[in-house]
């Protein structure tokens, strides 16, 4: 027998109808008058083929059958109603799997520093990071959210901006020393730049420079392009050139010695975005990590 929604609300009333004993009672649970909880309960007979409840002017029992029936049911019913309230409760309180997608940035700068503390604010929860360099369907390849860095792209995603770092201009001391110090952006041109690859375009990003409203845009030149960062970082402190790294991964590489050059000219900001695929009820997993990445942006923002 194929089931249908309307047997589902059929055997939710059977059992409000058996633990209240009268039709009375089980209309005033359910918000029904008592006619019409005798008609749905005659509709459940039909459906099931077997008279289930025996009535009286006292009292309303099962049948024998309808008592065979309903501890059939009973712990199926009982099944959906937990389901539904742990569900509900999810939606409260993080729990469960949580699947990020990131880039490599943000596992680096990001994730992998703040997963202990993530995971031990949400006892409850369990994080699967995946890296790649492109969303991808989220919903088709089981992800809850996305973390990345960069404008986003047009895409049905929500997106919602949780961080955004200054862009600085940096070299070794061996480089300028060798090189020479640029007084102006216009100078950069004269430079070797190590160039950052953007994933999405495949290009080299452009380097900006940004003094409040003012903005140079320069047409760099280098030998060496590179698509992680934390690579480019390495080749500058070894002496090759300039670099354009975000002020929040060079806090983290405090091993590197390198100097800002042009720190007038660093308003420029680079953002980072947090996609997951509805506005509305979102899971309470996804809000946890949304709210933890607001929190590292008061730490970026503060200073070490």
């Amino acid at each position: 027998m194929a089931t249908d929604s309307r047997l589902l609300g059929g055997l939710d009333l059977l059992a409000t109808v058996v633990e209240t004993g009268s039709f009375v009672r089980a209309g005033q649970r359910l918000g029904l008058s008592q006619s019409g909880v005798s008609r749905a309960v005659q509709r459940l007979e039909e459906r099931v083929g077997v008279r289930l409840l025996q009535r009286s002017s006292r009292a309303v029992t099962l049948t024998d059958e309808g008592r065979r029936f309903y501890e059939r049911v009973a712990p199926m019913l009982a099944g959906i109603e937990d389901a539904a309230g742990e569900a509900h409760d999810s939606s409260r309180r993080p729990r469960g799997h949580l699947r990020v997608c990131i880039d490599a940035l943000v596992a680096r700068v990001i994730v992998g520093p703040g997963a202990a503390a993530f995971l031990a604010a949400y006892p409850d929860l369990s994080l699967e990071v995946v890296v790649r360099a492109h969303i991808g369907d989220l919903v088709a390849d089981g992800f809850d959210v996305a973390v990345r860095s960069g404008e986003p792209e047009p895409s049905t995603l929500i997106a919602r901006k949780v961080l955004e770092t200054r862009v600085l201009t940096c070299a070794s001391r061996a480089y300028l020393e060798r090189r020479g110090r640029p007084k102006h952006p216009r100078d950069v041109a004269h430079h070797e730049c190590i160039l950052f690859r953007n994933p999405s375009t495949g290009r080299p990003y452009d380097w900006v420079f940004q003094r409040g409203a003012e903005i140079e845009s320069i047409e760099v030149h280098g030998r060496l392009v590179v698509n992680d960062s934390s690579a480019a970082l390495e080749a500058c402190a070894a002496g090759h050139g300039l670099i354009q790294p975000l002020e929040i991964e060079l806090r983290r590489r405090g091993d590197l010695d390198l100097v800002q050059v042009l720190p007038e000219w660093a308003d420029e900001r680079f953002p980072l975005y947090v996609y997951h695929p509805s506005r509305r009820l979102v899971p309470a997993k996804v809000r946890a990590l949304i709210d933890f990445m607001v929190a590292t942006r008061a730490r970026a923002e503060s200073g070490p």
